[in-house]
């Protein structure tokens, strides 16, 4: 029995049904039209709009043989016919099958929505079926349905070979794609006239502003707000770019490329990619927190002159002192806006707080005594629910006149806010305040379990739990959700004074080794499911943790702890490979290697293999061979046989990436790697050999025998559960079945490889995938399907930094054959409209039915 919900390639073009009212949204309409036919989808539309008429039964029919609801609604219900209850548009939504999806579109603003459309709406947005989106413009209309169908089509695509377990389905969201602006907690009060004038500017061509000012003062909130609102002028958006976690100038294009989704492969300077990257978008950069990196200034300029599209909003407490800056001073607040921010963060702790004739001086006096900062002024509110007005400014003005600390030399603003964090801290109870402190170890938030963890450390009996919820009530720590688990952070001034702390305290190393045991064994614990069915899940977690990984490690790197750090990194391996962080766990291996130190054979081994695996296809006088075979020889010294085995698989890729083969080597080498892996139970480990034996199979023209290696690799992976392995075995399998004349099957496979890839936001492997269908659709004929395919990977390769070293890869003969027997220039042409692809437009291209010749 067939099921028409469930999306299918290549059985049929899928149908997206449309619901709407006509006249009213007709150009709307003509948006939806445009954008379902610009993903190769078929539109079910009736041009007479929504009735109940044409029968119903016809409409069930339709919606029967629909793959995807598409509802677009603004102020109109609809007709109501005679003898019927609903209007064509209710009854349409009431008859679609439970199991379609449902993409709902709802156009504001609307001033004269009537009532029963409304009381629609309502029970539609209560319906945890239904994706329920607002819109303003059918341009704004055409991008959200597009990005949405691309989304939907690789969540659902069904491959006729059955896929992975659930836990690694499909589901294109997990693409890794740059860091759009971050939604803040909380809304942003008494700036709009900043927010103008910074727009302002970047509309008059500013392509480098700076907002300056103290700490807490609300430059990141601003910047934020004012990207939202000029991200319309940039065709590529706004990119957000969070420094707080960076202390040194050269990890700054390192945190760009990660915030743009450019990886570090370590085949050549990350900033090369940068430039790769941007040279022809246009595209707003909010970097923020750049005051501690203030040497890496002449970056950015290096990157406004490389990329004429490119325009940067940056926050700092110091001016940049570079070309082509202009500053902005951020201000604090007036009085009004004050009190109006002082009222609203009350409310979070004390509901019913209101301004009143009594209490409305001392509260205005409190927000001048806080100099109109918003971070003190919601430091001070949080105090509300224990302290009235009054109380508050009475202790107010006591304490902040004698605590002035360390801070005599900061400005004056900046004075009170740390006046303010250290008054606030006074109020809280001595382990509170140790715990405070401790969690100035971490870097980019952390979970309850790290804080127990990190903040139990040397406290028998501390009530982490407690202590930590009563920082959240103090406003000192913000909660937020990330999946399923609880996510705490700290501003950044906030946290730096927790760091002052804990070095007064002498607790800094203690604390920071504490963090370190904490995230090797998250490390430890991370190892396995990542190489199977608990994929996505570490993926998430880790990713959370990026910047808490990069801490620990560079606490282990400082204290010479070479054996420590070389374990964190190498349990980690897949998950550095996955997101293109190798170039920078590559300087990490280098230190221990250049250091001097006599180093134990395992951490030798493991430094080797890093800084020598990502280099593997340039190896002229085989330096490169020899050392991975060192590794591999140390790593069988100390008893690791799954480290010799991944050694050995990266020596045979070495041995085959020269301009002659070692393919009899690099056989044996295979081979025995093979066995380890089996020997160790390693599954993913085993399905990576099977596919390098299959690679050295085809270098050898075995056709078959390089077959039947990838498709046992291939159903190795789909037993365990591993993405990673399956999408690298579906794409060469892929391959095989190509040259061996099945282009059919081979398409089957490139679009699971770019199914899995989707997954996992493994951006690489879906520029692989999508070569691969260039490859069969230029066999075909397809000039425009192979083409766009083809121009999608190269753009994804260039904007993603996977542009340079080796590609596994034949479909460029296949695009050169084509060209020769098309039309001058229509490839050329196909191709340049592939490069304007969207990462999920192009995956719903790959995984659509081809068009027929």
């Amino acid at each position: 029995m067939s099921h028409p919900h469930v999306i299918r390639t290549p059985d049929q073009r899928l149908r997206i049904f449309v619901s709407s009212t006509l006249q009213e949204l007709a150009a709307e309409r003509r948006a939806a039209r445009t954008a379902i036919e610009r993903l190769h989808l078929a539109p079910v539309m009736f041009e007479l709009g929504a009735r109940p008429h044409p029968p119903r039964e016809l409409y069930r029919a339709y919606l029967e043989q629909s793959d995807v609801f598409l509802g677009l609604y603004w102020e109109r219900y609809g007709w109501v016919a005679p003898e019927e209850e609903v209007s064509g548009l209710e009854d349409e939504y009431n008859l679609c099958p439970p199991e379609l999806p449902r993409l709902l579109y709802v156009k504001s603003p609307a001033d004269n929505r009537e009532p029963k459309l409304a009381t629609l709406l309502a029970r539609i947005r209560d319906d945890d079926r239904a994706a329920y989106k607002y819109f303003e413009s059918p341009k704004e209309l055409a991008q959200l349905i597009e990005n949405d169908l691309a989304t939907l089509l690789a969540e659902r695509f069904d491959q006729s070979r059955a896929l992975v377990t659930a836990d690694v389905a499909s589901d294109a969201d997990r693409v890794v794609e740059p860091v759009r602006l971050p939604v803040p907690l909380t809304g942003l009060v008494g700036r709009d006239a900043d927010i103008a004038a910074i727009v302002d500017r970047l509309r008059r061509g500013t392509r480098f502003v700076t907002l300056a000012g103290p700490g807490g003062i609300g430059k990141s909130r601003l910047a934020i707000a004012a990207a939202r609102a000029a991200a319309q002028d940039f065709e590529d958006g706004a990119v957000f770019v969070d420094l707080s976690a960076v202390h040194d100038p050269r990890q700054v294009p390192n945190r760009i490329a990660q915030a743009l989704g450019v990886r570090d492969t370590g085949d050549a300077p990350v900033v090369d990619n940068l430039v790769t990257a941007l040279h022809d978008r246009r595209i707003l950069l909010v970097l923020d927190n750049f005051e501690q990196v203030l040497d890496a200034a002449p970056l950015l300029t290096g990157l406004l002159a490389a990329a004429p599209g490119l325009a940067l909003l940056v926050t700092s407490r110091s001016l940049l002192r570079v070309s082509a800056e202009q500053s902005y001073e951020v201000g604090p607040l007036a009085e009004d806006s004050s009190v109006s921010l002082f009222v609203e963060r009350a409310h979070a702790v004390k509901p019913d707080f209101e301004i009143t004739a009594e209490n409305a001086e001392s509260v205005a006096r409190v927000c001048v005594a806080l100099d109109g900062v918003p971070l003190a002024i919601e430091l001070a509110a949080a105090r509300i629910r224990v302290l009235s007005p009054a109380e508050l400014l009475d202790r107010l003005d006591r304490r902040l006149s004698v605590l002035v600390g360390g801070s005599r030399d900061l400005p004056e603003r900046q004075q009170t806010i740390r006046r303010t964090i250290e008054w606030s801290t006074q109020l809280l109870a001595p382990e509170q305040r140790r715990l405070l402190a401790r969690l100035g170890a971490f870097e980019g938030g952390f979970t309850l379990e790290a804080a127990e963890f990190v903040g139990a450390d040397g406290a028998d009996g501390a009530d982490v739990l407690f202590d930590l919820g009563m920082l959240v009530d103090s406003s000192l720590v913000s909660q937020h959700d990330s999946d399923d688990r609880p996510r705490f952070t700290m501003q950044a001034i906030v946290r730096e004074y927790a760091r002052e702390q804990l070095q007064s305290d002498g607790e800094l190393d203690r604390a920071r080794d504490a963090h370190a045991r904490f995230f090797i064994d998250l490390g430890a614990r991370a190892k396995l499911p990542l190489k199977g069915g608990g994929q996505r899940e570490w993926m998430q977690r880790l990713g959370d943790e990026r910047d808490n990984l990069r801490a620990a490690e560079r606490y282990l790197l400082d204290a010479r702890d070479w054996d420590r750090a070389a374990e964190l990194a190498f349990n980690l391996f897949l998950y550095f490979w996955v997101i293109g962080l190798l170039g920078e766990v590559r300087t990490w291996m280098d230190e221990p290697l250049e250091s001097g130190d006599t180093l134990g054979d395992r951490t030798r081994a493991i430094a080797l293999y890093f800084t020598r695996t990502i280099r593997f296809w340039k190896d002229p006088d085989g330096r490169v061979a020899a050392d991975l075979s060192e590794a591999s020889d140390l790593f069988r010294g100390c008893g690791d046989r799954s480290g010799e085995a991944m050694a050995e698989i990266s020596l045979a890729l070495a041995l085959m990436a020269g301009e002659k083969p070692d393919t009899a080597r690099a056989a044996e080498v295979m081979e025995r790697s093979l066995q380890l892996f089996r020997e160790t139970g390693d599954v993913w480990g085993e399905s990576m050999a099977l596919v390098l034996l299959g690679r050295v199979s085809l270098l050898e023209q075995k056709l078959r025998e390089a077959f039947e290696r990838f498709d046992e690799s291939l159903s190795l992976t789909q037993r365990s559960g591993d993405a990673v392995g399956g999408r690298i075995a579906a794409y060469h399998l892929g391959w095989a079945h190509l040259l061996l004349g099945s282009p059919e099957d081979a398409r089957k496979d490139f679009a699971l490889s770019v199914t899995l890839s989707t997954s996992l936001g493994h951006i690489e492997g879906i520029a692989y995938g999508l070569e691969g269908l260039a490859a069969v659709a230029a066999l075909a004929g397809d000039v425009e399907r192979a083409g766009r395919l083809a121009g999608a990977a190269h753009a994804l390769r260039e904007r993603s930094g996977t542009h340079n070293g080796p590609t596994f890869t034949f479909h460029q003969r296949y695009l050169d054959r084509l060209a020769s027997v098309s039309a001058p220039g229509r490839l050329a042409e196909a191709v340049a409209e592939g490069r304007e692809l969207t990462v999920e437009q192009a995956v719903a291209e790959a995984l659509s039915e081809p068009s027929l010749n």
